[in-house]
C-alpha cells in the first residue's frame, strides 16, 4: 500500500507533498505525518491553515502572515515521543532538510510572533524564518618579500595554562545587559555573548575578566597592528577554505590523551559520557579506558552526562553545556575579542551557551598580522584552539591551577582556520630571526 492510501486527509496529502525532508531514516515518512496532523490540530484552533498553504503552494513568493500555535511552557513540541521546537520542525521539513537546530534560523521583520520573542503563541510559517548564512572570508594578503626592518608587533600570549583568570557568565549586573534567549530545549537563559571589558559582574562569580589596560608582563594591549610596508613590498592572496573536517577533538583525564582523536564533519555534535561506539554527531567518552585512572576521574565521569553541545552557525562557533553539571571553557580567539585576558576560564552552567570563536574576528586578526612579522602569525596559532573541562574548573580560584589537573576534559582544533595559518606562514618563509648553533 503507499504511503499517500493510508487513510489520510486531503490536506494532510497536500502538506505532505510540499515537504522536502528525505525519508533515509525508518520511520521518517510515518513521524512527518503525525508532525503535520499535529499542527492541523493546532491551526483549527488558532486559524492560519489556509495561510499556511498559500504559503507552501506558492513556495513563499507570495507574502503571508504569521501561522502560529500555542507556546509550551518549555518551548518545544512533543510528537510521538520526539521533542523538537516547533519553527525548527517545520522549517526542516519544508524549506531545509539539513537545519541543524534553531541557531541557524532568524525570523524576518515582519514576524510578530518569531520563536525569539517568547509570546504566548510561536510562528511555525517556514517562510517566516531565513537561514544563517556564512559569511565569505575576504582573502589575506600575504606580503612576498618582507622587509625585516618592518616594526614587529609581538601580543604578549600566556603559557598554556598560566595565571587563567575566572568568571561565571550569569547573573550579570552591568549597565549593557547582554543578548539572553532560551536554550535549544527550552531550559533556562542563554547568554549570546558575555558582555565587553568595562562590564560589572556579580559577587557570587569566581572572578572576573582581567582588564586590558592591567599592569603585569601578562596584560594584552589593544589590538595593534603595524605600519603599512612599504610600497616595494608584493603581495599573495591567501584565501580560507572550509575542510571536510571542520574541527578535530581530543579526550584527556589529567594528563594523559585517551582515546583516538574525534573528527568532526557535521557543523553540530555533542560530546558526551554515554556509550556510542561510532557516531559523525557524537563523540562518546562513556566507552574509552584508561589504565591511567582514578577514583576520582572514575567519580567526574559519572556527571558528565548530555556533556558539552558545539555547533558553528555563520562563521561563529558555540558551546553549550548540555550537562546537569556545569562546564569550564577556555578559549582564546573570544576572550581577546571581548578583550578579556586570553587565559579567562568562563563557567557555563547547564542549559547555556556562549561563542568560543568567530572566524571573521580571526580573519580580521590575521590579515593585520602579516606586517608583523612571522612570529607574531605564528602566535595566532594559540587561537584555534578550545579547551573545555567537565565538572571541576581550573585557574587562579581553584586548586586546580592548570587544565592538566582536571579529571576529565577535552582540546578542539579548529582545522579551517589552522590550515588558513599554515598556508600564510608556508607563503611568508621563514621567522626574521633565526637562532644560531651556539645560542
Amino acid at each position: 500500500m503507499s504511503f499517500f492510501g493510508s487513510g489520510q486527509t486531503p490536506i494532510v496529502k497536500r502538506l505532505l507533498s510540499y515537504k522536502k525532508t528525505p525519508d533515509e531514516e525508518d520511520g521518517a515518512e510515518k513521524w512527518d505525518e503525525k508532525a503535520v496532523k499535529s499542527l492541523i490540530k493546532k491551526l483549527k484552533k488558532t486559524g492560519g491553515l489556509q495561510e499556511l498553504e498559500k504559503a507552501l503552494s506558492s513556495n513563499g513568493i507570495v507574502p503571508t502572515g504569521c501561522v502560529t500555535i500555542p507556546r509550551s511552557l518549555d518551548g518545544r513540541l512533543q510528537v510521538s515521543h520526539r521533542k523538537g521546537l516547533p519553527h525548527v520542525i517545520y522549517c526542516r521539513m519544508w524549506r531545509w532538510p539539513d537545519l541543524q537546530n534553531h541557531h541557524e534560523l532568524r525570523a524576518i521583520g515582519q514576524c510578530q510572533f518569531a520563536f525569539s520573542h517568547k509570546r504566548d503563541d510561536v510562528c511555525v510559517n517556514p517562510f517566516h524564518y531565513v537561514r544563517v548564512e556564512t559569511p565569505v572570508l575576504p582573502p589575506v594578503l600575504v606580503p612576498t618579500n618582507m622587509h625585516h626592518d618592518i616594526p614587529v608587533y609581538r601580543p604578549p600570549l600566556p603559557p598554556d595554562d598560566t595565571l587563567p583568570a575566572n568568571m561565571t557568565l550569569p547573573p550579570y549586573t552591568g549597565d549593557e545587559p547582554p543578548t539572553y534567549h532560551q536554550s535549544e530545549d527550552g531550559n533556562g537563559l542563554c547568554v549570546d555573548s558575555p558582555p565587553g571589558p568595562g562590564s560589572q559582574f556579580s559577587s557570587s562569580g569566581v572572578g572576573s575578566p582581567l582588564s586590558p589596560s592591567s599592569s603585569g608582563p601578562e596584560s594584552i594591549p589593544p589590538p595593534s597592528y603595524a605600519e603599512s610596508p612599504p610600497p616595494s613590498v608584493s603581495y599573495e592572496s591567501v584565501n580560507y577554505l572550509e575542510p571536510a573536517y571542520w574541527c578535530s577533538v581530543s579526550y584527556y583525564e589529567m594528563k594523559n590523551r585517551v582515546g583516538e582523536i574525534f573528527q568532526a564533519s557535521k557543523p553540530s555534535y555533542t560530546v558526551d559520557g554515554f556509550t556510542d561506539p561510532s557516531s559523525s554527531d557524537r563523540f562518546c567518552l562513556g566507552l574509552l579506558s584508561n589504565i591511567h585512572r582514578d577514583q576520582q576521574i572514575e567519580q567526574t565521569r559519572r556527571f558528565i552526562g548530555k556533556g558539552v553541545h558545539l555547533f558553528m552557525v555563520g562563521g561563529i562557533v558555540y558551546a553549550e553545556c548540555a550537562s546537569e553539571a556545569s562546564i569550564f571553557v577556555q578559549s582564546p580567539n573570544s576572550n581577546m575579542g571581548f578583550g578579556w585576558h586570553p587565559a579567562t576560564v568562563c563557567k557555563i552552567p547547564p542549559g547555556c551557551h556562549m561563542q568560543v570563536f568567530n572566524n571573521r574576528d580571526f580573519a580580521d586578526r590575521l590579515a593585520s598580522s602579516v606586517h608583523s612579522g612571522f612570529e607574531t602569525v605564528y602566535q595566532l596559532t594559540r587561537m584555534c584552539t578550545i579547551r573545555i573541562s567537565f565538572v571541576k574548573g581550573w585557574g587562579v580560584e581553584y586548586r586546580r591551577q592548570t587544565v592538566t589537573a582536571t579529571p576529565c576534559w577535552i582540546e578542539v582544533h579548529l582545522n579551517g582556520p589552522l590550515q588558513w595559518l599554515d598556508k600564510v606562514l608556508t607563503q611568508m618563509g621563514s621567522p626574521s630571526t633565526i637562532p644560531h648553533s651556539d645560542s
